[in-house]
């Protein structure tokens, strides 16, 4: 990894962060489906001018129908799950759950990719999961039902995240790759036509637009601009330079970020829970992401 790709981890890590802050602050108001919608709108709107102002052409090389696939898989159903798990947990248990994104790649790669699983990345996933459970029943929220439910919402979310990640490298990578903003823009307008109809059935059933105030609408502004339309470009830039999994260590370094963020704009709690499962989650990803050894050659006429 290059120090340049090594920045890239870190500055999408702290827009990402900051992302289940917005989240908390616009998905109660809105409800869970309206501020996904919101939320892939603005980001496709912002990706469109960003690709007018570059002087780039929609040319997705015959990738139209994967672009859009893709970007229902990877932001139209995981944007749904963290919006609805933003009803009952903290932003900063929702950055610590994101975390397992990886370990969800591991079990993917392995059961439909054709990935190698050792018995290291086994350790780590068994690990995370025990950092999850750690997280959920001895956190700074009381344990309950809906807490649960959050949980299972964000887990949900990473799994889609997993799967997304090897769908990128088989679709777009290895099929002669796309710019990084191509796949951003196209991915976003996928995501808004398979949420804009259940976006209009939750509208229709209950009208939450009347109630937003100022703060909510520049809360889900920032999402979809800088937490959506230019985190997607950094992230699809790295699945093409560095792969799936590793790009997916950018949860890793999220955790941090939106524990802060949380407890300094919305006055989370903090407590050991947050430091213990996200040590166990950290203990997990290196034992996932760690470089494989390779056995040495023997010279020639050595034993």
């Amino acid at each position: 990894m290059t120090p340049a790709d090594f920045l890239r981890l870190l500055s999408l890590s702290a827009i990402w962060g900051a992302s289940f802050l917005f989240i908390r602050v616009g998905a109660p108001v809105l409800g869970p489906l309206t501020a996904a919608f919101v939320r892939v709108v603005i980001g496709a709107l912002a990706l469109a001018v960003i690709l007018a102002a570059l002087r780039i052409r929609w040319d997705m090389r015959g990738k139209w129908g994967r672009v859009m696939v893709l970007g229902a898989v990877n932001s139209g159903i995981p944007f749904v799950m963290y919006s609805v798990a933003a009803l009952w947990l903290p932003a900063g248990y929702s950055a610590v759950f994101n975390a397992m994104t990886p370990l969800m790649g591991v079990l993917i790669g392995a059961l439909f990719f054709a990935e190698r699983m050792t018995l290291a990345k086994g350790a780590g996933v068994l690990i995370g999961v025990a950092g999850v459970a750690v997280l959920t029943r001895t956190g700074p929220v009381a344990f309950s039902l809906e807490v649960l439910f959050g949980a299972l919402a964000c887990l949900a979310a990473t799994a889609c995240y997993g799967l997304a990640g090897f769908l990128t490298r088989r679709w777009i990578s290895q099929q002669g790759g796309l710019d990084a903003r191509l796949v951003a823009a196209g991915s976003m307008v996928g995501a808004t036509l398979f949420l804009l109809p259940f976006c209009v059935a939750a509208l229709v059933r209950e009208n939450t637009l009347p109630a937003v105030s100022a703060g909510v609408w520049a809360a889900m502004a920032a999402l979809g601009i800088v937490c959506t339309a230019l985190a997607y470009i950094l992230y699809f830039r790295l699945i093409a330079d560095i792969g799936p999994v590793r790009a997916l260590s950018v949860t890793f370094l999220i955790p941090p970020f939106g524990i802060v963020w949380g407890a300094v704009f919305l006055g989370e709690s903090l407590s050991w829970a947050h430091a213990v499962g996200g040590a166990l989650i950290g203990v997990a990803l290196w034992l996932v992401l760690r470089p494989a050894t390779v056995p040495a050659v023997p010279a020639a006429g050595r034993p």
